[in-house]
């Protein structure tokens, strides 16, 4: 069954243009949209599945409406969940647009860079030379830097910056922050801001003599089918606009108004996840841009210090499980999205809501997408190990893992490249000494924090080019379709698999790591393998029908295990859940549990403490910065929100 054509969901709705007004010089010619072949659906099984992943994620609490998109090889799903209109009980489709939030800020990096290409902007020169109402400070500002959050722009610092509630034309917004200082030195620090961004969207009027909603439309939308998308304008929304609400007192009431005008170039803009799969398919296309520029737009950037900020331009761009991420995350006043693409699979995730603050649901969701589509459905998840040293061994292990398969893959079947290979004796060499046990030992903390730099460029990109050069090797030795089980299977297999696959192509001695690592590798592969439930395989613990029945199961396998599969997160929705129902004898024991079965967690202990009525609260530090999300994004989950309505996810 093929899927419905893309223009029945599209009939009877036209963007309308940004209402700013224009700069003096002459509209640029618009780009004849791409020919694509259209997408096939999935199997009836596969959306079964994926139907099934979403429903349990909503299952967990409130929820307003939902609308998801899938492509991955060809194949395209859509779905609506729930309510774009609680009061009218109207649904959420495909075709439902939604305020688009820090989404907005990819859209703007491809029109900077898209004007980069014509040579109308130069990515390097002071950004006053485009934007000369912007004061002058301390130090240049580049348009490359403030792609990248490396431009020393504050983001919002007080309620004042975040909530307005009048229309602004490009000078407005501007003024918001343009007296501000730099609160950092421009390349020295990873700062994420809108405001940047918002001197991206003036740079792009000035560049390109078009108002910045219209260029969008013209140069980025268009020619990427993004049929929906513009710049929000409650003026201008159709009856398909989603209704924001928000999380108030255990209810869902609307949300506070805001004029996202304040923020165009880095939280403006509206589209559905139709747009969003157009544009997430352009970008892995390279429709929009030349390939070259699609590779730095998903290439991390770094700090003058040589620090890699996970960030490229416009886009979040990190490891995950050994996939390389491309991604952006968005949230504000109406809505909650996400884009998460994997150009080395062909994948993309678009994901929105019009509820605020479900960020760790959406990352949920999009994490269980993967697991189905490319994972065999089997569950991943984090190790804990109970001895301090152990602990540091083997996030050593997992991050040489992550990083060097992630690059792999990505500058094979994707549009990266990776760091040159240097002396790859000495580099297998060193990471050797940094997992040597007794090193570690000595000063735990120390050696984490240098296990956790390895990758970067200040550490001569060592986990990336050892991890590199494990990948190229399991490659040949056992075939790509091989390669690919690994995200899945996770890091102790993949090690016990390069130790093995070295015998077959007879690695050199110099690139089989010390004979201390090697017995690590075996050793914490036989404890994780004896700790595995098999039950719990393709199964989270908490929406098991009766957790009960298998704790016997799970503290038999776990007991005595050095290192074994991480159930904090499940154990403690379980506990939640029996909280909410006011069963609080067995909320304790579940947290007990928890603690018993993840004794260095901070996060089992808290929770326990806090039902127990011992728990010491403290105010939290102030910070220019929001924290970054859980999963590893420099996007914080936060970022577009009040500060003082910031809120998490509902469990």
């Amino acid at each position: 069954m093929r899927a419905l054509p893309v223009a029945l969901l599209f009939l009877g709705f036209t963007a309308l243009a940004d209402p700013r007004p224009a700069p003096s010089r002459a509209p640029a010619a618009s780009t004849p949209a791409a020919t694509r072949t259209k997408d096939k659906a999935f199997p009836p099984e596969v959306q079964r599945a994926l139907d099934a992943v979403i429903r349990a994620e909503l299952a967990r609490g409130p929820y307003a409406g939902l609308s998801v998109g899938v492509l991955h090889g060809g194949m395209r799903w859509t779905r609506g969940y729930g309510l774009r209109d609680l009061a009218h009980k109207l649904p959420a489709t495909p075709r439902t647009t939604y305020r688009m939030a820090s989404i907005t800020k990819s859209f703007t990096a491809m029109a900077v860079l898209r004007l980069a290409q014509e040579g109308r902007l130069d990515l390097d020169a002071d950004i006053r030379t485009l934007v000369p109402g912007y004061p002058e400070k301390p130090w240049s500002v580049t348009a490359r830097q403030l792609l990248g959050h490396l431009g020393g722009v504050s983001h919002y610092d007080g309620p004042e910056a975040a909530e307005n509630t009048h229309r602004l034309d490009t000078a407005g917004a501007l003024a918001l922050f343009a007296d501000k200082p730099l609160v950092a030195e421009p390349g020295t620090k990873f700062v994420y801001t809108t405001w940047g961004y918002n001197l991206l969207g003036a740079a792009v009027e000035t560049a390109s003599g078009q108002r910045f909603g219209e260029y969008l439309k013209a140069h980025v939308f268009g020619p990427a089918g993004m049929k929906h998308a513009a710049l929000d304008d409650y003026r201008t929304r159709d009856k398909q606009h989603a209704l924001g609400y928000r999380h108030h007192k255990g209810q869902l009431v609307a949300s506070h108004y805001l004029d996202v005008s304040s923020r165009f170039g880095g939280g403006g803009a509206r589209a559905s996840v139709e747009d969003l799969l157009a544009f997430g398919q352009a970008v892995l296309q390279s429709t929009l841009v030349t390939p070259d520029t699609t590779r730095r737009m998903q290439t991390s950037m770094s700090t003058r210090e040589g620090q890699l900020t996970d960030y490229g331009m416009g886009f979040a761009t990190y490891p995950l499980r050994g996939h390389y991420v491309v991604a952006h995350a968005g949230g504000q006043p109406e809505t909650t999205t996400l884009l998460l693409m994997l150009p080395a699979e062909d994948v993309v995730i678009a994901l929105a809501t019009n509820l605020e603050g479900e960020a760790k649901r959406l990352r949920r969701m999009s994490l269980r997408i993967i697991e189905l589509l490319l994972e065999d459905g089997q569950v991943r998840r984090d190790a804990h190990a109970v001895d301090e040293v152990d602990a540091v061994v083997h996030e050593g292990l997992s991050r040489v893992f992550t990083y060097g398969l992630a690059w792999h893959v990505w500058a094979t079947r994707g549009a990266g490249t990776l760091p040159e290979p240097g002396e790859l004796p000495e580099a297998f060499s060193r990471v050797s000494a940094l997992l040597d046990r007794a090193t570690i030992a000595q000063e735990p903390p120390a050696a984490l924090a240098r296990v956790r730099t390895a990758h970067e460029p200040r550490g001569g990109s060592l986990f990336i080019r050892v991890g590199a050069q494990m990948a190229r090797t399991l490659e040949q030795a056992l075939g790509s379709e091989k390669l690919r089980e690994y995200p899945a299977r996770g890091p102790l297999a993949f090690f016990t698999d390069y130790l093995a696959a070295c015998e077959q192509v007879a690695c050199p001695a110099e690139l089989r790591f010390s004979e201390a690592l090697q017995n690590e590798v075996r050793h914490f592969d036989e404890q994780w393998r004896h700790s595995l439930v098999d039950e719990l395989r393709r199964t989270r613990l908490d929406e098991t029908p009766d957790p009960e029945m298998l704790w016997p199961a799970l503290e038999e396998a776990t007991t005595g295990a050095a290192l074994h599969p991480d159930y904090t997160e499940e154990m403690l929705r379980i506990a939640a859940r029996y909280g909410r129902r006011g069963k609080h004898e067995e909320q304790l024991l579940w947290l007990e549990r928890a603690v018993a079965l993840h004794p260095r967690s901070e996060e089992a202990r808290q929770a326990l403490a806090k039902a127990q009525g011992t728990e010491e609260t403290q105010d939290a530090p102030a910070s220019a910065t929001p924290a970054r999300a859980p999963d590893g994004s420099p996007v914080p989950d936060n970022a577009g929100l009040p500060s003082q309505k910031r809120a998490g996810s509902h469990e």
